[in-house]
Protein backbone atom coordinates (compact mmCIF):
# COMPACT_ATOMS: atom_id res chain seq x y z
CA UNK A 1 0.00 0.00 0.00
CA UNK A 2 1.45 3.39 -0.54
CA UNK A 3 2.29 5.40 2.27
CA UNK A 4 2.22 8.86 2.77
CA UNK A 5 4.30 11.25 4.96
CA UNK A 6 2.92 11.63 8.76
CA UNK A 7 2.81 14.95 9.52
CA UNK A 8 3.10 16.68 13.03
CA UNK A 9 0.44 17.69 14.95
CA UNK A 10 -0.79 21.59 13.80
CA UNK A 11 -2.22 23.87 15.86
CA UNK A 12 -5.70 22.92 14.60
CA UNK A 13 -5.11 19.42 15.40
CA UNK A 14 -4.26 20.87 18.86
CA UNK A 15 -7.35 22.39 19.04
CA UNK A 16 -9.38 19.34 17.56
CA UNK A 17 -7.90 17.42 20.75
CA UNK A 18 -9.08 20.20 23.26
CA UNK A 19 -12.46 20.05 21.65
CA UNK A 20 -11.90 16.02 22.17
CA UNK A 21 -11.32 16.74 25.67
CA UNK A 22 -13.96 19.35 26.28
CA UNK A 23 -16.90 17.17 24.68
CA UNK A 24 -15.79 13.30 25.74
CA UNK A 25 -14.65 14.27 29.70
CA UNK A 26 -17.50 13.94 32.34
CA UNK A 27 -21.05 12.11 31.61
CA UNK A 28 -23.22 12.68 28.38
CA UNK A 29 -26.10 14.88 28.82
CA UNK A 30 -28.99 15.38 26.05
CA UNK A 31 -27.22 18.77 26.03
CA UNK A 32 -24.43 17.93 25.21
CA UNK A 33 -24.89 16.04 21.68
CA UNK A 34 -26.17 17.52 18.37
CA UNK A 35 -26.56 13.80 17.07
CA UNK A 36 -26.32 10.41 18.07
CA UNK A 37 -26.19 7.73 15.83
CA UNK A 38 -26.53 4.35 17.63
CA UNK A 39 -26.88 0.83 16.94
CA UNK A 40 -24.79 0.95 13.15
CA UNK A 41 -21.59 -0.70 12.60
CA UNK A 42 -18.69 2.50 11.88
CA UNK A 43 -16.32 1.39 9.49
CA UNK A 44 -14.50 4.50 10.13
CA UNK A 45 -12.42 5.23 6.96
CA UNK A 46 -8.97 3.71 7.53
CA UNK A 47 -9.34 0.68 6.22
CA UNK A 48 -9.76 -1.01 9.44
CA UNK A 49 -12.48 -3.37 10.16
CA UNK A 50 -16.15 -2.39 10.86
CA UNK A 51 -16.98 -2.53 14.36
CA UNK A 52 -19.92 -1.92 16.45
CA UNK A 53 -20.33 1.70 18.31
CA UNK A 54 -22.56 4.88 18.80
CA UNK A 55 -21.36 8.29 17.22
CA UNK A 56 -22.09 11.65 18.71
CA UNK A 57 -22.09 14.54 16.99
CA UNK A 58 -21.36 18.28 18.63
CA UNK A 59 -21.52 21.56 16.55
CA UNK A 60 -20.17 20.20 13.59
CA UNK A 61 -17.77 17.44 14.50
CA UNK A 62 -17.32 14.03 15.73
CA UNK A 63 -17.63 14.51 19.62
CA UNK A 64 -17.37 11.02 20.40
CA UNK A 65 -17.30 7.11 19.52
CA UNK A 66 -18.15 4.53 22.10
CA UNK A 67 -19.86 1.65 23.09
CA UNK A 68 -22.49 3.92 24.84
CA UNK A 69 -22.38 8.39 23.71
CA UNK A 70 -25.71 8.56 25.98
CA UNK A 71 -28.58 10.65 24.19
CA UNK A 72 -28.62 13.83 21.62
CA UNK A 73 -31.24 15.97 20.25
CA UNK A 74 -31.43 14.00 17.21
CA UNK A 75 -31.17 10.15 17.30
CA UNK A 76 -30.41 8.26 14.09
CA UNK A 77 -31.02 4.50 14.12
CA UNK A 78 -28.31 2.73 12.04
CA UNK A 79 -29.40 -0.93 13.14
CA UNK A 80 -28.22 -3.17 10.57
CA UNK A 81 -26.50 -0.42 8.59
CA UNK A 82 -22.75 0.60 8.31
CA UNK A 83 -21.96 4.24 9.16
CA UNK A 84 -19.06 5.42 7.36
CA UNK A 85 -17.67 9.04 6.49
CA UNK A 86 -19.06 11.15 4.29
CA UNK A 87 -17.47 10.03 0.54
CA UNK A 88 -15.24 12.15 -1.03
CA UNK A 89 -15.78 12.64 -4.93
CA UNK A 90 -11.86 13.90 -6.04
CA UNK A 91 -12.96 14.03 -10.17
CA UNK A 92 -16.22 16.06 -10.72
CA UNK A 93 -16.92 18.49 -13.20
CA UNK A 94 -19.23 21.15 -11.14
CA UNK A 95 -18.58 24.47 -11.77
CA UNK A 96 -22.58 24.48 -12.96
CA UNK A 97 -23.16 24.33 -8.92
CA UNK A 98 -24.67 27.82 -8.52
CA UNK A 99 -27.47 26.61 -10.99
CA UNK A 100 -27.74 23.56 -9.13
CA UNK A 101 -26.60 23.82 -5.58
CA UNK A 102 -28.00 20.80 -4.21
CA UNK A 103 -26.47 18.26 -5.77
CA UNK A 104 -28.79 15.73 -4.85
CA UNK A 105 -27.91 13.23 -7.37
CA UNK A 106 -24.13 13.63 -4.96
CA UNK A 107 -25.73 13.38 -1.88
CA UNK A 108 -28.04 10.22 -2.60
CA UNK A 109 -25.16 7.97 -3.23
CA UNK A 110 -23.13 9.30 0.39
CA UNK A 111 -21.01 11.80 -1.66
CA UNK A 112 -20.08 15.02 0.88
CA UNK A 113 -17.39 16.47 -0.54
CA UNK A 114 -16.39 17.43 -4.43
CA UNK A 115 -13.05 18.55 -5.76
CA UNK A 116 -14.06 20.08 -9.19
CA UNK A 117 -11.56 21.37 -11.85
CA UNK A 118 -10.78 18.55 -13.25
CA UNK A 119 -9.19 17.82 -17.08
CA UNK A 120 -7.70 21.05 -17.47
CA UNK A 121 -11.16 23.22 -17.17
CA UNK A 122 -11.91 25.80 -13.89
CA UNK A 123 -13.01 29.05 -13.00
CA UNK A 124 -10.01 31.13 -12.88
CA UNK A 125 -11.02 33.15 -10.25
CA UNK A 126 -10.85 30.99 -7.00
CA UNK A 127 -11.67 33.43 -4.53
CA UNK A 128 -14.92 34.35 -6.42
CA UNK A 129 -15.82 31.03 -7.36
CA UNK A 130 -15.72 30.16 -3.06
CA UNK A 131 -17.68 33.57 -2.88
CA UNK A 132 -20.72 32.83 -5.04
CA UNK A 133 -20.88 29.12 -4.01
CA UNK A 134 -21.17 30.72 0.10
CA UNK A 135 -23.01 33.58 -0.51
CA UNK A 136 -25.38 31.04 -2.81
CA UNK A 137 -25.70 27.95 0.14
CA UNK A 138 -24.89 25.00 -1.02
CA UNK A 139 -25.38 21.26 0.24
CA UNK A 140 -22.22 19.43 -0.09
CA UNK A 141 -18.61 20.78 0.49
CA UNK A 142 -16.73 22.00 -2.37
CA UNK A 143 -12.73 21.91 -3.37
CA UNK A 144 -11.59 22.93 -6.49
CA UNK A 145 -8.17 23.14 -8.83
CA UNK A 146 -6.84 25.51 -11.27
CA UNK A 147 -7.29 24.34 -14.48
CA UNK A 148 -4.29 24.73 -17.40
CA UNK A 149 -6.50 25.15 -20.44
CA UNK A 150 -8.37 27.85 -18.84
CA UNK A 151 -5.69 29.32 -18.03
CA UNK A 152 -3.88 28.62 -21.04
CA UNK A 153 -7.17 30.71 -22.71
CA UNK A 154 -7.52 33.75 -20.26
CA UNK A 155 -3.38 34.13 -20.90
CA UNK A 156 -3.20 33.50 -25.22
CA UNK A 157 -6.39 34.96 -26.21
CA UNK A 158 -7.58 33.14 -29.16
CA UNK A 159 -4.29 32.27 -31.12
CA UNK A 160 -3.69 28.36 -29.10
CA UNK A 161 -1.83 26.06 -31.64
CA UNK A 162 1.70 26.93 -30.27
CA UNK A 163 3.53 27.85 -27.67
CA UNK A 164 3.04 30.53 -25.28
CA UNK A 165 5.22 33.83 -25.21
CA UNK A 166 7.52 34.51 -22.10
CA UNK A 167 5.03 36.69 -20.91
CA UNK A 168 1.73 34.69 -21.65
CA UNK A 169 3.48 31.98 -19.50
CA UNK A 170 4.63 34.07 -16.71
CA UNK A 171 0.98 35.38 -16.95
CA UNK A 172 0.04 31.82 -16.87
CA UNK A 173 2.06 31.02 -13.83
CA UNK A 174 0.89 33.73 -12.02
CA UNK A 175 -2.87 32.83 -12.32
CA UNK A 176 -1.94 28.94 -11.06
CA UNK A 177 -0.20 30.87 -8.19
CA UNK A 178 -3.12 33.17 -7.87
CA UNK A 179 -5.40 30.41 -7.48
CA UNK A 180 -3.30 28.46 -5.49
CA UNK A 181 -3.22 31.20 -2.70
CA UNK A 182 -6.60 31.66 -3.09
CA UNK A 183 -7.48 27.55 -1.52
CA UNK A 184 -7.28 25.65 -5.04
CA UNK A 185 -5.96 22.20 -3.95
CA UNK A 186 -3.77 21.83 -7.27
CA UNK A 187 -3.28 21.90 -10.86
CA UNK A 188 -5.28 20.18 -13.42
CA UNK A 189 -4.41 19.52 -16.88
CA UNK A 190 -6.87 17.91 -19.82
CA UNK A 191 -3.95 16.95 -22.57
CA UNK A 192 -6.66 15.39 -25.02
CA UNK A 193 -8.67 18.85 -25.24
CA UNK A 194 -7.90 21.99 -26.67
CA UNK A 195 -6.08 23.67 -26.23
CA UNK A 196 -4.27 21.70 -23.65
CA UNK A 197 -3.52 18.95 -25.61
CA UNK A 198 -1.00 22.10 -27.94
CA UNK A 199 0.63 22.24 -24.73
CA UNK A 200 4.27 20.90 -24.78
CA UNK A 201 5.79 19.29 -21.42
CA UNK A 202 7.70 22.47 -20.73
CA UNK A 203 4.73 24.50 -20.46
CA UNK A 204 3.07 21.79 -17.83
CA UNK A 205 6.07 21.27 -16.19
CA UNK A 206 6.12 25.50 -15.71
CA UNK A 207 2.77 25.22 -14.20
CA UNK A 208 3.31 22.15 -11.96
CA UNK A 209 6.57 24.03 -10.50
CA UNK A 210 4.21 27.17 -9.65
CA UNK A 211 1.54 24.33 -7.84
CA UNK A 212 4.37 22.25 -5.97
CA UNK A 213 5.81 25.84 -4.55
CA UNK A 214 2.06 25.89 -2.30
CA UNK A 215 2.67 21.87 -1.76
CA UNK A 216 -0.19 21.30 -4.64
CA UNK A 217 -1.20 18.24 -6.53
CA UNK A 218 -0.79 18.05 -10.03
CA UNK A 219 -3.88 15.95 -11.96
CA UNK A 220 -3.59 14.62 -15.08
CA UNK A 221 -5.64 13.64 -17.37
CA UNK A 222 -3.44 12.19 -19.89
CA UNK A 223 -2.37 12.76 -23.54
CA UNK A 224 -3.22 9.18 -24.03
CA UNK A 225 -5.44 6.26 -22.80
CA UNK A 226 -5.15 4.04 -25.45
CA UNK A 227 -2.43 1.56 -26.28
CA UNK A 228 -0.17 4.99 -26.62
CA UNK A 229 -0.99 5.24 -22.54
CA UNK A 230 2.74 4.11 -21.56
CA UNK A 231 4.29 7.58 -23.45
CA UNK A 232 1.26 9.04 -21.66
CA UNK A 233 2.92 8.01 -18.17
CA UNK A 234 6.23 8.83 -19.13
CA UNK A 235 5.38 12.30 -18.80
CA UNK A 236 3.74 12.28 -15.98
CA UNK A 237 6.66 10.71 -14.51
CA UNK A 238 8.95 13.48 -16.04
CA UNK A 239 7.03 16.06 -14.45
CA UNK A 240 6.09 14.43 -11.02
CA UNK A 241 9.87 14.12 -10.71
CA UNK A 242 10.94 17.39 -11.93
CA UNK A 243 8.80 19.90 -10.60
CA UNK A 244 9.02 17.45 -7.25
CA UNK A 245 5.20 16.94 -6.95
CA UNK A 246 2.74 14.55 -5.81
CA UNK A 247 0.69 13.52 -8.94
CA UNK A 248 -2.37 12.10 -9.34
CA UNK A 249 -3.98 10.40 -12.56
CA UNK A 250 -7.64 11.42 -13.90
CA UNK A 251 -9.91 8.27 -13.99
CA UNK A 252 -7.19 5.94 -15.00
CA UNK A 253 -8.09 3.21 -17.85
CA UNK A 254 -7.77 1.30 -21.28
CA UNK A 255 -9.17 2.63 -23.94
CA UNK A 256 -10.25 0.75 -26.72
CA UNK A 257 -9.63 -3.27 -27.91
CA UNK A 258 -6.06 -2.41 -28.73
CA UNK A 259 -5.27 -1.95 -25.66
CA UNK A 260 -7.16 -3.99 -23.15
CA UNK A 261 -5.39 -6.09 -21.12
CA UNK A 262 -2.35 -4.14 -20.11
CA UNK A 263 -4.18 -3.02 -16.72
CA UNK A 264 -1.04 -5.10 -14.58
CA UNK A 265 1.69 -3.97 -16.99
CA UNK A 266 0.56 -0.15 -16.56
CA UNK A 267 0.07 -0.63 -12.44
CA UNK A 268 4.02 -2.36 -12.94
CA UNK A 269 5.14 0.66 -14.26
CA UNK A 270 3.44 3.55 -11.15
CA UNK A 271 4.48 0.70 -8.85
CA UNK A 272 7.87 0.71 -9.77
CA UNK A 273 7.79 4.62 -9.89
CA UNK A 274 6.53 4.85 -6.27
CA UNK A 275 9.07 2.79 -5.38
CA UNK A 276 11.47 5.32 -5.84
CA UNK A 277 10.15 7.96 -4.36
CA UNK A 278 7.47 9.09 -5.96
CA UNK A 279 3.76 10.06 -5.11
CA UNK A 280 1.42 8.71 -7.48
CA UNK A 281 -2.31 7.94 -7.10
CA UNK A 282 -4.84 7.64 -9.75
CA UNK A 283 -8.41 7.63 -9.34
CA UNK A 284 -11.20 5.26 -11.24
CA UNK A 285 -15.02 5.41 -12.38
CA UNK A 286 -16.81 2.03 -11.57
CA UNK A 287 -18.03 1.53 -15.73
CA UNK A 288 -16.71 0.32 -18.90
CA UNK A 289 -17.92 3.56 -21.03
CA UNK A 290 -16.60 6.98 -20.49
CA UNK A 291 -18.08 10.37 -21.47
CA UNK A 292 -16.69 13.16 -22.97
CA UNK A 293 -17.66 15.82 -25.93
CA UNK A 294 -17.89 14.45 -29.30
CA UNK A 295 -15.93 17.04 -30.70
CA UNK A 296 -12.77 13.97 -29.42
CA UNK A 297 -13.68 12.15 -32.79
CA UNK A 298 -12.57 15.32 -34.69
CA UNK A 299 -8.82 16.22 -34.83
CA UNK A 300 -7.73 18.39 -32.38
CA UNK A 301 -6.05 21.13 -35.07
CA UNK A 302 -9.59 21.32 -36.92
CA UNK A 303 -10.86 22.92 -34.33
CA UNK A 304 -8.16 25.37 -33.74
CA UNK A 305 -9.42 28.62 -33.57
CA UNK A 306 -12.97 29.76 -34.13
CA UNK A 307 -16.20 28.22 -35.46
CA UNK A 308 -15.30 30.07 -38.94
CA UNK A 309 -12.20 28.61 -38.90
CA UNK A 310 -13.78 24.89 -38.37
CA UNK A 311 -16.39 25.78 -41.06
CA UNK A 312 -13.66 27.06 -43.49
CA UNK A 313 -11.80 23.71 -43.04
CA UNK A 314 -14.30 21.29 -43.93
CA UNK A 315 -15.57 23.15 -46.26
CA UNK A 316 -12.51 22.86 -48.18
CA UNK A 317 -12.54 19.80 -50.25
CA UNK A 318 -8.51 19.09 -49.73
CA UNK A 319 -8.39 19.77 -45.94
CA UNK A 320 -11.46 18.05 -45.33
CA UNK A 321 -9.80 14.62 -47.15
CA UNK A 322 -7.40 15.14 -44.79
CA UNK A 323 -9.44 14.99 -41.63
CA UNK A 324 -11.48 12.26 -42.73
CA UNK A 325 -8.08 10.48 -43.28
CA UNK A 326 -7.38 11.30 -39.84
CA UNK A 327 -10.29 10.41 -38.20
CA UNK A 328 -9.93 7.10 -39.96
CA UNK A 329 -6.34 6.64 -38.13
CA UNK A 330 -7.63 7.62 -34.84
CA UNK A 331 -10.38 4.85 -35.14
CA UNK A 332 -8.03 2.67 -36.22
CA UNK A 333 -5.53 3.34 -33.47
CA UNK A 334 -8.90 2.51 -30.75
CA UNK A 335 -9.38 -0.76 -32.65
CA UNK A 336 -13.09 0.47 -33.70
CA UNK A 337 -14.17 -0.38 -37.11
CA UNK A 338 -16.97 2.44 -37.02
CA UNK A 339 -18.49 4.55 -34.36
CA UNK A 340 -21.16 1.86 -32.95
CA UNK A 341 -18.86 2.41 -30.01
CA UNK A 342 -20.26 6.20 -29.27
CA UNK A 343 -23.48 7.41 -28.17
CA UNK A 344 -25.13 10.45 -27.87
CA UNK A 345 -26.30 12.35 -24.75
CA UNK A 346 -26.49 15.38 -25.57
CA UNK A 347 -27.33 17.09 -28.54
CA UNK A 348 -28.94 20.39 -28.07
CA UNK A 349 -29.77 21.51 -31.32
CA UNK A 350 -31.63 17.89 -32.69
CA UNK A 351 -32.22 16.30 -28.77
CA UNK A 352 -34.57 13.32 -30.69
CA UNK A 353 -30.92 11.90 -31.67
CA UNK A 354 -29.89 11.29 -27.64
CA UNK A 355 -29.56 7.88 -26.94
CA UNK A 356 -29.04 7.25 -30.55
CA UNK A 357 -24.97 5.36 -31.59
CA UNK A 358 -23.87 7.63 -34.39
CA UNK A 359 -24.54 4.65 -36.88
CA UNK A 360 -28.43 4.99 -35.71
CA UNK A 361 -28.28 8.35 -35.86
CA UNK A 362 -26.63 8.57 -39.49
CA UNK A 363 -28.90 6.31 -40.48
CA UNK A 364 -32.26 8.59 -38.64
CA UNK A 365 -31.16 11.81 -40.21
CA UNK A 366 -29.09 10.93 -43.22
CA UNK A 367 -30.28 8.26 -44.51
CA UNK A 368 -27.45 5.54 -44.22
CA UNK A 369 -25.49 4.14 -41.89
CA UNK A 370 -22.04 3.84 -43.66
CA UNK A 371 -19.08 4.91 -42.40
CA UNK A 372 -18.70 8.00 -44.81
CA UNK A 373 -22.24 9.60 -43.27
CA UNK A 374 -21.05 8.53 -39.82
CA UNK A 375 -18.34 11.08 -40.29
CA UNK A 376 -20.33 13.62 -41.68
CA UNK A 377 -23.02 13.79 -38.97
CA UNK A 378 -19.71 13.80 -36.80
CA UNK A 379 -18.66 16.95 -38.60
CA UNK A 380 -22.05 18.33 -39.19
CA UNK A 381 -22.38 18.26 -35.00
CA UNK A 382 -19.51 19.85 -34.04
CA UNK A 383 -20.61 22.98 -36.73
CA UNK A 384 -24.23 22.93 -35.20
CA UNK A 385 -22.60 23.65 -31.31
CA UNK A 386 -21.47 20.19 -30.53
CA UNK A 387 -22.60 17.27 -28.18
CA UNK A 388 -21.50 14.86 -25.47
CA UNK A 389 -21.18 11.07 -26.09
CA UNK A 390 -21.12 8.09 -24.11
CA UNK A 391 -18.09 5.79 -25.22
CA UNK A 392 -17.78 2.18 -25.08
CA UNK A 393 -14.59 1.37 -25.34
CA UNK A 394 -13.27 -0.48 -22.32
CA UNK A 395 -12.66 -3.66 -20.48
CA UNK A 396 -14.22 -5.01 -17.22
CA UNK A 397 -11.26 -6.91 -16.94
CA UNK A 398 -8.81 -3.59 -16.77
CA UNK A 399 -11.58 -2.28 -14.02
CA UNK A 400 -11.44 -4.23 -11.99
CA UNK A 401 -7.52 -4.77 -11.79
CA UNK A 402 -7.75 -1.73 -11.71
CA UNK A 403 -9.89 -1.22 -8.75
CA UNK A 404 -8.45 -3.63 -7.01
CA UNK A 405 -4.80 -1.45 -6.50
CA UNK A 406 -4.70 0.34 -3.14
CA UNK A 407 -3.83 3.42 -5.04
CA UNK A 408 -7.13 3.71 -6.72
CA UNK A 409 -9.40 6.19 -5.36
CA UNK A 410 -13.64 5.99 -6.41
CA UNK A 411 -14.31 8.93 -8.18
CA UNK A 412 -17.03 9.62 -10.73
CA UNK A 413 -16.00 12.24 -13.30
CA UNK A 414 -19.57 13.67 -12.64
CA UNK A 415 -21.46 16.75 -11.82
CA UNK A 416 -24.19 17.78 -10.59
CA UNK A 417 -27.56 16.72 -12.32
CA UNK A 418 -30.90 18.26 -13.27
CA UNK A 419 -33.19 14.89 -13.21
CA UNK A 420 -34.78 13.99 -16.59
CA UNK A 421 -32.13 16.60 -18.68
CA UNK A 422 -30.17 14.92 -21.48
CA UNK A 423 -29.19 11.74 -21.44
CA UNK A 424 -25.90 11.76 -19.40
CA UNK A 425 -23.73 8.91 -18.37
CA UNK A 426 -25.16 7.07 -15.17
CA UNK A 427 -22.11 7.49 -12.86
CA UNK A 428 -23.07 11.36 -11.51
CA UNK A 429 -26.05 8.96 -9.86
CA UNK A 430 -24.57 5.65 -9.10
CA UNK A 431 -21.03 5.57 -9.20
CA UNK A 432 -20.51 5.22 -5.22
CA UNK A 433 -23.33 3.06 -5.00
CA UNK A 434 -22.17 0.59 -7.70
CA UNK A 435 -18.85 -0.08 -6.14
CA UNK A 436 -20.61 -0.98 -3.05
CA UNK A 437 -23.31 -3.32 -4.48
CA UNK A 438 -21.81 -4.57 -7.55
CA UNK A 439 -17.74 -5.21 -6.82
CA UNK A 440 -17.95 -5.34 -3.02
CA UNK A 441 -20.91 -7.35 -2.70
CA UNK A 442 -21.23 -8.88 -5.76
CA UNK A 443 -18.19 -9.87 -6.83
CA UNK A 444 -16.18 -9.25 -3.66
CA UNK A 445 -13.15 -7.15 -6.24
CA UNK A 446 -12.41 -5.36 -2.95
CA UNK A 447 -13.83 -5.85 0.57
CA UNK A 448 -16.58 -3.08 2.57
CA UNK A 449 -13.32 -1.58 4.50
CA UNK A 450 -11.27 -0.98 1.88
CA UNK A 451 -14.36 0.08 -0.61
CA UNK A 452 -14.55 2.76 1.99
CA UNK A 453 -10.64 3.42 2.34
CA UNK A 454 -10.86 4.24 -1.27
CA UNK A 455 -13.75 6.81 -1.13
CA UNK A 456 -12.87 8.39 2.37
CA UNK A 457 -9.11 8.64 4.08
CA UNK A 458 -7.67 7.80 0.64
CA UNK A 459 -8.75 11.44 -1.07
CA UNK A 460 -8.45 13.05 1.95
CA UNK A 461 -4.94 12.46 2.48
CA UNK A 462 -3.61 13.00 -1.01
CA UNK A 463 -5.76 16.12 -1.39
CA UNK A 464 -5.05 16.95 1.96
CA UNK A 465 -8.70 17.73 2.95
CA UNK A 466 -8.30 18.09 6.50
CA UNK A 467 -10.00 16.32 9.27
CA UNK A 468 -12.18 14.73 6.73
CA UNK A 469 -12.41 11.37 5.42
CA UNK A 470 -12.65 9.27 8.88
CA UNK A 471 -14.43 9.06 11.59
CA UNK A 472 -12.43 9.77 14.65
CA UNK A 473 -13.05 12.65 17.59
CA UNK A 474 -12.19 15.97 16.46
CA UNK A 475 -13.30 14.96 12.41
CA UNK A 476 -15.49 16.93 10.67
CA UNK A 477 -18.63 15.14 10.89
CA UNK A 478 -19.34 14.32 7.67
CA UNK A 479 -21.12 11.08 7.81
CA UNK A 480 -23.36 8.55 5.85
CA UNK A 481 -25.34 5.53 6.55
CA UNK A 482 -26.40 2.59 4.27
CA UNK A 483 -27.48 -0.32 4.21
CA UNK A 484 -24.60 -2.99 2.55
CA UNK A 485 -27.24 -5.47 1.53
CA UNK A 486 -29.74 -2.79 -0.35
CA UNK A 487 -27.36 -0.35 -1.73
CA UNK A 488 -27.37 -0.43 -5.71
CA UNK A 489 -27.31 2.15 -8.85
CA UNK A 490 -30.40 1.58 -9.99
CA UNK A 491 -29.46 3.93 -12.90
CA UNK A 492 -28.22 2.62 -16.51
CA UNK A 493 -27.57 4.32 -19.67
CA UNK A 494 -30.60 4.69 -21.46
CA UNK A 495 -32.48 5.24 -18.15
CA UNK A 496 -29.71 6.85 -16.05
CA UNK A 497 -31.58 9.78 -14.17
CA UNK A 498 -32.46 7.58 -11.23
CA UNK A 499 -30.98 7.48 -7.61
CA UNK A 500 -28.82 5.62 -5.96
CA UNK A 501 -30.55 3.25 -3.24
CA UNK A 502 -30.06 2.00 -0.07
CA UNK A 503 -28.37 5.31 1.75
CA UNK A 504 -30.83 6.10 4.33
CA UNK A 505 -29.27 9.06 6.28
CA UNK A 506 -26.35 11.97 4.92
CA UNK A 507 -24.78 14.16 7.41
CA UNK A 508 -22.63 17.52 5.64
CA UNK A 509 -20.55 19.13 8.63
CA UNK A 510 -22.67 17.82 11.43
CA UNK A 511 -26.45 18.58 9.72
CA UNK A 512 -28.79 16.13 8.16
CA UNK A 513 -28.73 16.71 4.52
CA UNK A 514 -30.70 13.28 3.74
CA UNK A 515 -32.51 12.01 7.02
CA UNK A 516 -34.44 8.92 6.89
CA UNK A 517 -34.38 8.66 3.09
CA UNK A 518 -35.80 12.48 2.73
CA UNK A 519 -34.03 15.32 1.45
CA UNK A 520 -33.86 17.81 3.68
CA UNK A 521 -34.44 21.54 3.08
CA UNK A 522 -30.83 22.92 4.21
CA UNK A 523 -27.57 23.57 3.01
CA UNK A 524 -24.64 23.56 5.30
CA UNK A 525 -21.67 22.77 2.81
CA UNK A 526 -19.35 25.25 2.42
CA UNK A 527 -15.45 25.19 0.21
CA UNK A 528 -13.00 23.97 1.17
CA UNK A 529 -9.59 25.83 0.88
CA UNK A 530 -6.11 24.15 0.57
CA UNK A 531 -4.98 23.20 3.97
CA UNK A 532 -8.28 23.68 5.52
Amino acid sequence: MTSFPTRFPSLAGLAALAFFSLFCTGPATAENWDVVIVNGRVVDGTGGPARPAQIAVKEGRVAAIAEDVGPGRTVIDAAGKVVAPGFIDVHTHSENLPKLPVAENFLRMGVTTIVTGNCGSSKTDVAAFFKDLEELGISLNVATLIGHNSVRRRAMGGSLLRPPSPDQLAEMERLVDQAMREGAVGLSTGLIYVPGTYAKTDEVLALARAAAAHDGIYVIHMRHETAKIFEAIDELLTIARTAEIRAHISHIKLNGPTAWGQADRVLALLDEARAGGLAITHDQYAYDASSTGLAQMIPSETREGTRDDYLARIADPAEKAEIIEEMKRMREALGQKDYTYAVIARYRHDPELNGLTIPEAAKLRRGSDAIEEQVELILQIHAEGGGSAVYHGMNEADLKIFMAHPSTMVASDGGPRRLGEDLPHPRSYGNNARVLGRYVREQGVVDLEEAVRKMTSLPATVFQLKDRGELRPGAVADIVVFDPEAVSDPATFKDPHRYAVGFSDVLVNGVPVIADGKLQEVRPGRSVRRGE
